[in-house]
């Protein structure tokens, strides 16, 4: 027979797991670099397990890849208080697999 404190703690475990799992990510500490903005230090942040992602960094544009399918991605830029954007599609890099290429408008953006 299951008791109440045998059920109660079993459903404190549960809720524990589903917490931990729902948290995002935390940021970490990255390098970056834009062909707008160059190279600067920035927060990366995973924002779904496709891969896509944040970079910020004080006094920079926020950017957003949002994972299309593998290899390719959608891009947005914040600018202040909404999200502009970026035409066409990114590509991942052959040659470096943090960098994302845009062939329509030969940007890059990489995040180390």
């Amino acid at each position: 027979m299951i008791t109440l404190k045998k059920m109660l703690f079993g459903g404190g475990v549960c809720t524990a797991a589903l917490l931990a799992f729902s948290i995002p990510a935390e940021a970490k500490r990255a390098r970056c670099y834009t062909s707008d903005d160059g190279y600067f230090s920035c927060s990366y942040r995973a924002i779904d397990d496709a891969g896509s992602f944040r970079i910020s960094a004080p006094g920079f544009p926020t950017y957003v890849l949002e994972i299309d399918g593998p290899g390719f991605a959608y891009g947005y830029v914040n600018l202040g208080h909404r999200n502009v954007p970026l035409p066409g599609q990114f590509v991942r890099g052959r040659d470096d697999g943090a960098c994302w290429n845009n062939p329509q408008t030969n940007t890059k953006l990489c995040a180390w």
